[in-house]
């Protein structure tokens, strides 16, 4: 018996392109649109970039995380957007072709966001069909993150690891862990203090952290996955 139908798939056709182009628009318009208003208000180009990213983080990887479940049927769809966006991106930087209004030449941080958010997001639903597996991490690496990256462009005007940005993170990331009660709150902790870690880039550390411990309180201890759960 398929875990996926074929009418699971219809279904999520329209749905599929309509998330495609609000990405797109997320990244051509209004990722550009903060990052030429940053400029015009005397940030640095870095800073500006870095807006940018945290737009696309929020609007467009957060966004569309927290409507799968309301919206999609099947994973297959979702890991084909985010390759897609993660190979487009990839090949821009190596033909240095960037966009420059959030595309940093020295950095490929922005593959490994949409690489790990569409690996996350597809494996965990062979294990929770209702997404929230895999959408909690991704949410803590759209979302927890993108906050901290705002917080501390503002504060420092460059990136570093700030204690105001990692609070800001873990406040989000708590109240978005609340899907799997004191299990989501743990995850949350664990996800901000890995992000301070610098070795790796955050984008792959804080959905894998998040998501492990998550699958550890799942699978052995599910009771604690209910203390304090907010469902949503």
């Amino acid at each position: 018996m398929l875990l996926i139908t074929y009418s699971e798939m219809i279904h999520d056709t329209l749905i599929a392109v309509i998330m495609m182009l609000w990405v797109i628009f997320v990244t051509i318009y209004l990722a550009r649109l903060t990052y030429n208003i940053a400029i015009k208000r005397g940030w640095s180009d870095h800073s500006a970039k870095y807006f940018s990213r945290k737009v696309i983080h929020i609007l467009a990887g957060g966004l569309v995380a927290f409507l799968l479940p309301f919206t999609f049927k099947e994973p297959i769809y979702p890991l084909i957007m985010a390759l897609l966006i993660s190979i487009l991106t990839y090949y821009l930087h190596k033909t240095g072709k960037l966009m420059y209004w959030f595309q940093d030449p020295e950095n490929e941080y922005e593959v490994h966001f949409a690489l790990m958010w569409g690996i996350v997001i597809f494996l965990t639903w062979f294990i929770d069909k209702s997404f929230w597996l895999g959408v909690i991490p991704a949410l803590m690496m759209s979302w927890g993150d993108g906050i901290t990256g705002i917080i501390r462009n503002i504060r420092y005007k460059r990136r570093v690891k700030g204690w105001e940005g990692s609070l800001g993170m873990l406040v989000v990331s708590v109240i978005v862990g609340l899907r799997f009660g004191l299990a989501g709150i743990i995850a949350a902790v664990f996800a901000t203090l890995v992000e301070r870690w610098n070795k790796i880039d955050d984008n792959i550390t804080v959905p894998l952290v998040s998501l492990f411990t998550l699958l550890i309180f799942v699978e052995f201890f599910p009771s604690v996955t209910k203390l304090f759960m907010i469902p949503y």
